[in-house]
C-alpha cells in the first residue's frame, strides 16, 4: 500500500480505499494532463475577468486591466461550474471519478465547486472540517482539490492531519483573529497539534481528496509577487444520502430529516432520489478574504482575541 498517499492514475481501488479509510485523504497524481490543467488555469482567468458572466461580490474589472491586476483581487469564487462549461466538465473528469467511486461508492453527486486563485500575499484558511459547512447524513462528504499550479509550502499548499476523520467528531469552531487566515472560523479542541500535520505538495493536474471530517488548513501564499496557488475544489457525497445543506423553503413541512439540497450534479452511478427533481439555487460569488471587508475584523472580536491571548 502507498505509504505517502500519492497514487498514480492506474491505482488499485482496494489499496486506495484502505489508505483513505485509515488516513482520511489521498492524492491521485497527474489526474489531469498538462494541457487539461493549463486549460482550467486559462479558464480561471476568464472567470475572474467576468467573461463567463457576473460573479456576485466581485469588483468591477476595467477592460484594460492586466491579468495580474485582476487575479490579485480574487481569493475564491464559489460555484464556477454554474457559468463555465469547462469547470462543469471537470466535475466528472474520468480519473477523478474513479477516485471518488473507490472512496465513496458507485453513486456520487456533486453539490459545490470553488475556484481558489490565492495570489501572492493572500491568506490561507484556518483548521476546519468541510462537513461543518456541508452536512451529509452518512459522513460521505469528500473534497477533491484539483491543483492547477504547483502547490508548495511556500505558496500555501494544503496541510492535513492524517486520521483526524476517524473519531467522527465535528470540533467546535471559534474566531481566530489571525491575519494569516481568511474570514472563516477555526476548529478548536481536537487532540492533535500542528506537529501532527503533513503538507500535501502536488504538481499541476494532481488531485488531493480528503474526507469531510479530516482537519485541514492552508497558510498564506508567501511566494514572490506574481506567484499563484490556483486550485479548483469540488465537493461530493453519496447519492444515497440526503444533503440538508441550505435552509429549506418556508413552505417545506417535512422537517430537516427529509430536507435534501437538490442543486446537484450526478457524476457517477444513479440517484435514488431522482424522482424528487433538481433545482438551480446557487450562483457564483466571491468569498471575502478579510482585506476587503470581514465582519470579524470590525466588530471588536480582534481586540477580544488579542486581550484573551495576552491575559
Amino acid at each position: 500500500m502507498s505509504i505517502s498517499g500519492y497514487f498514480s492514475p492506474d491505482f488499485d481501488p482496494a489499496e486506495l480505499a484502505q489508505f483513505y479509510q485509515e488516513r482520511g485523504y489521498f492524492v491521485i497524481e497527474d489526474a489531469f494532463d498538462p494541457a487539461e490543467a493549463a486549460a482550467i488555469r486559462d479558464d480561471a482567468t476568464a472567470i475572474c475577468r467576468g467573461q463567463h458572466g457576473p460573479v456576485k461580490g466581485a469588483p468591477s474589472i476595467a477592460p484594460d486591466a492586466s491579468d495580474a491586476e485582476v487575479l490579485s483581487q480574487m481569493l475564491c469564487i464559489h460555484f464556477p461550474h454554474k457559468i463555465s462549461p469547462l469547470m462543469r466538465d471537470a466535475l466528472a473528469h474520468p480519473p477523478l471519478v474513479r477516485g471518488l467511486t473507490s472512496a465513496i461508492g458507485p453513486n456520487v453527486k456533486c453539490m459545490q465547486s470553488m475556484l481558489f486563485i490565492k495570489s501572492s500575499g493572500k491568506p490561507g484558511q484556518a483548521w476546519h472540517q468541510d462537513e461543518d459547512y456541508i452536512p451529509t447524513r452518512d459522513r460521505s462528504l469528500l473534497g477533491a482539490w484539483i491543483s492547477i499550479d504547483h502547490a508548495t509550502q511556500e505558496n500555501g499548499c494544503l496541510w492535513v492531519i492524517p486520521g483526524s476523520h476517524r473519531p467522527g467528531i465535528l470540533w467546535d469552531q471559534h474566531w481566530h483573529g489571525d491575519r494569516r487566515f481568511d474570514c472563516a472560523e477555526e476548529s478548536r479542541g481536537f487532540p492533535w497539534t500542528d506537529d501532527d500535520a503533513v503538507p500535501v505538495e502536488v504538481r499541476p493536474g494532481s488531485v488531493v481528496f480528503f474526507n469531510g471530517y479530516t482537519l485541514h488548513r492552508s497558510l498564506p501564499n508567501r511566494a514572490p509577487a506574481g506567484t499563484y496557488r490556483r486550485a479548483l475544489v469540488n465537493h461530493y457525497m453519496s447519492c444515497e444520502s440526503f444533503c440538508p445543506w441550505q435552509p429549506p423553503a418556508p413552505d417545506f413541512k417535512a422537517g430537516m430529516a427529509k430536507h435534501d439540497y437538490r442543486d446537484v450534479v450526478i457524476v457517477a452511478g444513479r440517484d435514488p432520489y431522482a424522482h424528487h427533481g433538481y433545482t438551480s439555487l446557487a450562483e457564483p460569488l466571491l468569498r471575502p478574504d478579510g482585506r476587503t471587508g470581514c465582519v470579524n475584523w470590525t466588530d471588536g472580536k480582534v481586540k477580544e482575541y488579542h486581550d484573551a491571548a495576552h491575559s
